[in-house]
């Protein structure tokens, strides 16, 4: 009887939420933790604050805070849409008016 062949192993992937994070400097020489999140994991509306429209639900993003925070610093994550984190060096961040 012949012996079956079993495929080489491959490693495991990380996690999605840990193989897409990175650590950016920002322009104004802090470092930030920037996580993607996709449009299938977006189910909440949010405020991007570089352009201070909505971010909508199915919306592919970034969630966005400060490296020496830690991630379990809920209150500093800002959600940010991709090119307006992008571009953020070239504007300032948004006011909401009321």
């Amino acid at each position: 009887m012949p012996r079956r062949r079993t495929p080489p192993r491959r490693p495991r992937p990380l996690p999605p939420s840990l193989a897409t994070r990175r650590v950016e400097t920002g322009p104004d020489g802090f470092d930030y933790e920037v996580r993607p999140i996709a449009g299938s994991r977006a189910t909440k509306v949010y405020r991007c604050p570089g352009c201070d429209h909505e971010i909508r639900v199915g919306t592919a993003h970034l969630v966005v805070w400060p490296a020496d925070a830690g991630e379990s610093a809920v209150d500093d994550r800002r959600h940010w849409h991709t090119p307006c984190w992008a571009n953020r060096a070239h504007r300032g961040p948004t006011r909401r008016w009321s």
